[in-house]
C-alpha cells in the first residue's frame, strides 16, 4: 500500500490511537507550567503539542519534549518580534497547506485527522506560524554570511574536480516504531544516539536494530556517498569518525547512523537520475513465519520481473514497481536501496503499523547524463544546513539569556 491512501491511513490511524494521557495532577488545563521571561506556557498547550508531535511521529513526542519545544517557540517568537518580523493570514494558510501536502492531504483533511486525536486547528496554526517566523529571522540575520562554492558542491556530491569520489563506512540501527511501541522505540533511539564509541554503538545495534546487520553490530560495508539519499549525505558529512546522527524518523521506524571512516577514492563519482525498484508487501510483518517466507522467496527469484508471477492473483496494491528520481523515493526505502545492487533484496522495512513486510528489490539505477542537473539542489541543501547551524547557535544563546521558570 503506497501513495495518498497509505499516507492518509497513517495520519488518521496515528491520530486516532496516539493521544497522550494527561498527568493525573493536571486538574487545571490552563494553569501556568512554565514562564519564559514574561511569556506563559500552560498545561493545555503542553498537552496539545505533545499530542500533535505524536501524530507526526516525532522522536520528541513526550510531555518533556513538548515543554522544550514550546520554550523554544517562545524564544523564537520573542526574537522575531524584537526585529519587527510578522506573518499575515495568507502566509500562514499557505504554510498549513504545504505542511498537509507532505502527507498528500489537503489542509481540511489534515485538520480533521488532527481533530480526531484531540488536536486543535489553532495548535497546528501556531506550530507552522512560528516555524515561518523563525525561518525568516534566520535568513534575514545570517543569509548574507552563507556562501556556497563550487568546491562545496563537489564535496557534497562526493566529487573532487570530477576525478575522484568519497565513500563512507557506516554502522546502522533501524528500530521498528509502529504505534503500539513508538514511545519505547524513541527511548531506545535516544539511548543509542548517545553512543561514544564504535563498540558501544554496535552493542546498541545488537540490542535494538531489526536489520540483518544487527548480528555484526550494525556494520555496513563501504558505500559511495552518491548512493545515499541526498538528504542523508550532508548529515553524514557533518560527522567525525565515531560520531552518531540524531534519531532520524522514518515511516514506521527510527534510524541512526554512525560514521566509522571516510575515504576519498580514485573512482569517478556517479550521480543517479533515476532508480528502479520493486516492493512486494507480505502480510504478517516481521513475524517468524513471514520472514521465513521472504527468505524462501529470495531464493526463488533473480530479477524484479519475477515478482509479477509471485503477485499474480493478488490485489494490485500488493506489488509496487516503478522508476523514480532519488528525491521522490521515501527516505526509508532510499536508505535500503543504497545498500543494494541490482537483483539484491532487503526485508528490513514494514508498512501498515508493522503488519506488512516490505520485500524490497533493487531493479537498476540510471546514471545522470548531466551532473549540473542537481547542482542547484545541492547548493540549496548546503545553504540550508549552514543556516540550520546558525539557528541552533542562536537558540542556544537565547536560552542562555532568558529567564525560564518551571512552576
Amino acid at each position: 500500500m503506497t501513495g495518498k491512501a497509505m499516507l492518509k491511513r497513517f495520519v488518521i490511524t496515528t491520530a486516532t490511537c496516539a493521544a497522550l494521557a494527561m498527568p493525573a495532577a493536571a486538574q487545571n488545563l490552563f494553569a501556568t507550567v512554565v514562564t519564559v521571561d514574561d511569556a506563559v506556557i500552560t498545561e493545555y498547550e503542553i498537552s496539545q503539542r505533545a499530542r500533535f508531535l505524536q501524530v507526526l511521529g516525532a522522536p520528541s513526542a513526550s510531555r518533556e519534549g513538548a515543554i522544550e519545544a514550546l520554550i523554544e517557540d517562545r524564544l523564537k517568537r520573542q526574537s522575531a518580534n524584537s526585529v519587527g518580523l510578522g506573518i499575515d493570514a495568507a502566509g500562514i494558510a499557505g504554510a498549513m497547506s504545504d505542511f498537509a501536502a507532505r502527507v498528500n492531504l489537503s489542509t481540511e483533511e489534515f485538520v480533521k485527522a488532527l481533530a480526531r486525536a484531540g488536536v486543535s486547528e489553532e495548535t497546528f496554526r501556531n506550530f507552522v506560524a512560528i516555524n515561518i517566523l523563525w525561518r525568516d529571522l534566520i535568513r534575514s540575520k545570517y543569509g548574507n554570511r552563507v556562501q556556497i562554492t563550487e568546491a562545496d558542491i563537489d564535496r557534497a556530491l562526493g566529487t573532487s574536480g570530477g576525478a575522484s569520489s568519497i565513500r563512507v563506512l557506516l554502522s546502522e540501527i533501524i528500530i521498528p516504531a509502529p504505534a503500539p511501541r513508538a514511545a519505547r522505540a524513541r527511548a531506545q533511539a535516544e539511548q543509542a544516539s548517545k553512543a561514544t564509541s564504535v563498540a558501544e554503538f554496535s552493542s546498541f545495534a545488537r540490542r535494538f536494530s531489526a536489520t540483518a546487520t544487527r548480528s555484526r553490530g550494525g556494520r555496513l560495508d563501504w558505500v559511495p556517498l552518491t548512493k545515499l539519499p541526498s538528504q542523508l549525505r550532508g548529515i553524514i558529512l557533518s560527522l567525525a569518525p565515531g560520531e552518531v546522527t540524531s534519531p532520524i524518523p522514518l515511516q514506521g521506524s527510527i534510524a541512526l547512523f554512525q560514521l566509522r571512516d571516510i575515504q576519498e577514492t580514485d573512482a569517478p563519482a556517479i550521480e543517479y537520475s533515476a532508480i528502479e525498484y520493486a516492493a512486494y508487501y507480505m502480510a504478517g510483518g516481521r513475524s517468524v513465519k513471514t520472514l521465513a517466507a521472504a527468505e524462501k522467496l529470495k531464493s526463488q527469484i533473480d530479477v524484479c520481473d519475477d515478482l509479477y508471477g509471485v503477485a499474480k492473483g493478488k490485489p494490485p496494491e500488493a506489488l509496487d514497481r516503478g522508476t523514480l528520481g532519488p528525491k521522490d523515493i521515501p527516505q526509508d526505502i532510499a536508505i535500503e536501496l543504497a545498500k543494494l545492487d541490482p537483483g539484491e533484496v532487503s526485508t528490513n522495512l514494514t508498512r501498515a503499523d508493522g503488519t506488512s513486510l516490505v520485500f524490497l528489490m533493487m531493479c537498476g539505477r540510471t546514471a545522470a547524463l548531466n551532473e549540473d542537473i542537481g547542482r542547484d539542489a545541492v547548493s540549496t541543501n548546503l545553504r540550508q544546513q549552514r543556516l540550520s547551524g546558525y539557528a541552533d547557535s542562536l537558540i542556544g544563546e537565547l536560552r542562555a539569556s532568558a529567564r525560564i521558570v518551571r512552576k
